[in-house]
């Protein structure tokens, strides 16, 4: 990918978010994401699944266009999957007026987003001391207070994501101690009694 090109992205819509809103599709989708190509075994034991579960997950998943083969990777009758999108994009706009389905599965979709960022940053957390000095020094778990309308709200969001993209692609797959990162952002209203 070269540095003008975005990530491929999906928006979701009401029928991909039924497809993926389940806990176990969401964890495997991540996981090919994250690590690359595997098969339905593979996922199994990462992630302490049954792998008659993570087959059928997997059918699901590529029914809904979120994974696909990946036959280089095969040897004999191995079937290897990949993700299609480097990530997704949720908006709850797109929802607004749904009926009790596609609202139940908006929810289940959030919630299961939010659970991975607090198990990520556990495993984080429980791991630090493998991590070289200079990569424990570069760390980051802050928790910030503003006072904000929607409008600023929303152009904060929007630089966030920009000052992380221009961070894109921006060291070889090949660089001595370069490491990928994973960076979560929240931001939400809180009531202030």
């Amino acid at each position: 990918m070269t540095e003008q090109e975005e990530p491929k992205q999906r928006r979701l819509d009401a029928r991909a978010l039924r497809g993926l809103a389940h806990p176990l599709r969401m964890q495997m989708l991540n996981a090919l994401r994250q690590r690359g190509p595997a098969t339905a075994s593979q996922l199994a034991a990462q992630l302490g699944e049954s792998s008659g579960a993570t087959s059928y997950h997997l059918r699901q998943l590529a029914a809904h266009g979120f994974v696909e083969d990946a036959p280089e990777h095969g040897k004999g009758r191995e079937r290897w999957w990949r993700a299609v999108d480097e990530g997704l994009v949720f908006d709850s706009s797109e929802f607004e007026g749904a009926g009790p389905e596609v609202r139940g599965a908006a929810e289940m979709f959030l919630h299961e987003v939010a659970n991975n960022h607090a198990r990520e940053l556990s495993t984080w957390l429980s791991t630090r001391d493998r991590w070289s000095e200079p990569w424990s020094r570069s760390t980051d778990m802050s928790d910030m207070t503003l006072r904000l309308t929607p409008a600023l709200a929303g152009e904060l969001v929007d630089k966030m994501h920009e000052l992380i993209d221009s961070y894109r692609d921006r060291v070889p797959d090949d660089e001595v101690g370069a490491e990928r990162v994973r960076i979560h952002s929240h931001l939400f209203p809180i009531t202030t009694d």
